[in-house]
């Protein structure tokens, strides 16, 4: 059954629940959360004169970190350890403008690490300056290069040069032969190294690395794992550590009182007794969340991203698991349309779905509203707001129609080819959907120019969702035997 073959007068008149025959419904056997309640309510033991203190102290370090940033220095090599600890300790938000100042003058003449035969604060420069985005050469690196063209044997014995050149191969590109070498090199003998470091901190440090190189990780994950390791160096940075584990329990703090009030508007759905097949993750949603930004100023962009992708696990898990094919060419239908007068026409359980959807994206509307700044509420602006909001529904509207496809895959019993199957896949995966949805509630940082790149489909976020979308389906494989949708 095709979504245009339901009859008009199906989808014109209300389903009546009592009076639907008994459905043999499918099951994922999701297990329920690990959390309970756990986050439901949130008590800070912090008074207000506490509160006073640890902010005065928090503005008096970070002023005391801005010096340093720009202050000058006998070795700039120094300035870049300063920088890396500041990053890799989860406060550069706070320093942006500084690091960026430094780092252009390190791109645009500062020679470190040129002359030194320092594997270690020649990869460290190369890192920095690569993820900032600057186009740092990798020639660099020929320097460690013995007469045969291969990197050194004598290299294994700088542990530290070794791991800051493991790190540095991250940020390649495409025809750099030499960090494709030094890949393997360092994976290979840190490896050994790992096993036989009589320093643990070390090769605990080098064991993390190997497992998650910094490119790759969770900042907020990266920041609470490396802080011990910081501690324990003899020349780590008193200032800076102190700052680091004020700022992140601070932040921690607002985290969990943002949580509090996600797990609670979760609580009042009543989502785990009215659907109780679904997967109760909004936790693990908002954790995902704060990997996307964890900085205070997105604390709306947070709210609004966690409510839409746990909305949209839901809706995933009618489609995937426990809707009938007629019932979801009817929700499928009324999401078309928009319209809270069409929940009268949707089964019960959908009809609860289907409203808390709506209130989000009128939610949405109403806060983007409220925060006029983003658009300065001249005319031409607001009408610009409008569109980026019909163009998020449009998106969710994108998501449920390719849901309903492979959902009459499942059910015709229809394996799809290839080509069939990735144009739909690239939509049901929400990749798209929610980055455009992360966009939202950023304030003045996601112009309309931002908006207008992103609505251009450009390739990045095409090949972004290609990636996310097979690495999903290798896993999912695994783990799915009954279902057929894998998104």
């Amino acid at each position: 059954m095709s979504i245009d073959e339901v009859s008009a007068s199906t989808l014109s008149a209300p389903i009546q629940n009592a009076e639907l025959p008994e459905i043999n419904r499918r099951s994922a056997g999701y297990h329920p959360s690990i959390w309970g309640d756990h986050f439901l309510s949130y008590a800070s033991n912090i008074n207000k004169e506490e509160d006073y203190d640890r902010e005065e102290e928090h503005q008096k370090l970070k002023n005391e970190l801005q010096k340093m940033l720009m202050a000058e220095v006998d070795k700039p090599s120094e300035k870049l350890k300063l920088i890396d600890a500041i990053q890799r300790l989860g406060v550069s938000y706070h320093f942006e403008k500084e690091i960026e100042q430094v780092l252009q003058l390190v791109y645009n003449g500062c020679d470190i690490g040129a002359n030194d035969g320092n594997l270690y604060t020649i990869s460290l420069k190369f890192r920095l300056l690569r993820q900032n985005g600057y186009k740092m050469s990798c020639e660099a690196f020929n320097k460690f290069k013995d007469s045969e063209g291969k990197l050194k044997e004598s290299l294994i014995n700088d542990v530290q040069g070794m791991l800051g050149l493991y790190e540095a191969t991250h940020l390649r590109v495409h025809g750099e032969d030499i960090l494709d070498e030094a890949l393997a090199f360092t994976t290979t003998h840190l490896e050994t190294m790992a096993t036989s470091c009589l320093n643990s901190s070390l090769a605990a440090q080098i064991s993390h690395a190997l497992k998650q190189p910094i490119h790759k990780g969770l900042p907020r994950l990266e920041a609470r794992q490396y802080m011990p390791i910081y501690q324990e160096d003899p020349s780590h940075n008193e200032a800076v550590l102190t700052f680091a584990k004020l700022d992140f329990n601070m932040l921690q703090m607002m985290h969990q009182k943002e949580l509090s009030e996600i797990a609670k508007w979760w609580k009042d759905l009543d989502f785990l007794r009215k659907l109780p097949f679904i997967r109760d993750r909004v936790i693990e949603c908002y954790f995902w969340i704060l990997g996307v930004y964890f900085e205070p100023e997105y604390r709306l962009a947070r709210r609004i991203l966690t409510k839409v992708i746990a909305l949209t696990s839901v809706i995933d898990d009618i489609y995937d698991v426990y809707g009938t094919l007629e019932e979801l060419v009817l929700f499928t239908k009324a999401v078309e349309r928009w319209d809270i007068s069409e929940k009268d026409h949707l089964p019960e359980y959908m009809q609860i779905c289907y409203q808390a959807l709506l209130d989000v994206y009128k939610e949405i509307e109403e806060k983007m509203t409220e925060q006029g700044k983003l658009y300065r509420l001249d005319y031409a602006k607001e009408a610009v707001s409008q569109l980026i909001i019909l163009f998020l529904v449009a998106q969710m509207k994108n998501q449920v129609r390719a849901y309903c496809v492979e959902a009459e895959w499942f059910h015709n019993h229809h394996v799809p080819t290839m080509e069939e199957y990735m144009p739909v896949a690239l939509v049901t995966c929400g990749y798209s959907m929610l980055a455009t949805t992360s966009f939202v509630g950023m304030g003045d940082v996601a112009t309309e120019e931002a908006f207008a790149w992103l609505f251009s489909e450009p390739k990045i976020a095409t090949g972004a969702s290609i990636v996310n979308r097979l690495m999903d389906d290798i896993v999912s494989h695994k783990v799915q035997t009954s279902l057929f949708s894998i998104s």
